[in-house]
């Protein structure tokens, strides 16, 4: 079953209940925290949801990489709203915690949450169950990628295209078909200058090595029996190129390496970031 099978049958993304309940282990486990999210427990379902394999090396690993893409999108978010941005799309947004804890409400950040209904409808009653409020200032909006315009689905729930806006895009387009993530991207470098984004990607399999390669494997056979297989890998000197000819400016992507040197440097625990996955932001210019 793919991913728009999953949707179609109006059943939430399994990959994103995985993806809260590490972000909560995270909170839970690892001393000093990367991503400081003090909702992350409650939407995830409590303690009792924490993942049985939380202690495993590979476990490890992937509850960094996912910290880090987190807390790298935040600290990219900052940055925007200094520039100021005042909208802020959290594309494929899960059950990411941002729009309940915006630190930038006062200042006039709207939140708008992509994502699609069955799994907003699941997001709300998880929201519910953990008494968490939803802000005046957050906008859910209803989008399937593979199916729908992103522009309609935005202009609809009151976006303003006119206007700079800061998009993040976590833990989706190895979902998706390239044509979906293109159609994404372009209209992301259609927006006024000063607009941003970040995203994670997967690289190409003949770029990583064989210990990686296995990794991948096993990630890889993981969420494909959820239903959700992993479809879209990149070559980031091609990647980075493209997204310059469209426009784009002051474009960075970190590799694991640079991850950990940014965000896992000198911890006693060993905590850090494994395999091939990348975070890239860039610019409008």
């Amino acid at each position: 079953m793919t991913l728009n099978e999953v949707m179609r049958n109006a059943k939430p993304s399994r990959t994103a209940q995985r993806v809260a309940m590490r972000r909560a282990a995270h909170q839970l486990l690892d001393h000093p925290k990367v991503f400081e999210d003090p909702l992350a427990v409650a939407i995830a379902g409590g303690e009792s949801e924490l993942p049985s394999d939380a202690s495993r090396p590979y476990s490890r690993t992937l509850r960094a990489f996912l910290a880090a893409r987190s807390r790298y999108a935040e600290d990219r978010l900052a940055a925007a709203v200094a520039r100021g941005v005042l909208q802020y799309v959290a594309l494929g947004a899960g059950l990411d915690t941002f729009a309940y804890r915006n630190p930038f409400r006062a200042a006039g950040l709207h939140v708008f949450e992509v994502d699609h209904p069955a799994t907003q409808e699941w997001k709300r009653a998880r929201l519910g169950e953990a008494h968490i409020s939803i802000p005046k200032e957050t906008t859910f909006a209803a989008v399937d990628f593979e199916r729908q315009s992103l522009s309609d689905g935005l202009l609809s729930a009151g976006f303003k295209k006119r206007r700079p806006a800061f998009f993040s895009w976590l833990g989706v387009t190895p979902y998706l078909s390239r044509p979906a993530f293109d159609a994404t991207i372009q209209f992301i470098a259609g927006m006024p200058a000063s607009s941003g984004m970040v995203f994670d990607f997967a690289l190409e399999r003949s770029l990583l090595s064989l210990r990686e390669q296995r990794t991948l494997d096993v990630l890889a056979a993981r969420v494909a029996l959820a239903g959700e297989p992993f479809r879209l890998f990149f070559d980031p000197v091609v990647l980075v190129r493209d997204l310059t000819l469209l426009g784009f400016g002051n474009i960075e992507d970190l590799s694991r390496d640079q991850i950990n040197a940014r965000y896992f440097a000198g911890r006693s625990d060993g905590l850090a970031v494994s395999g091939g996955g990348h975070l890239l932001s860039g610019w409008v210019v």
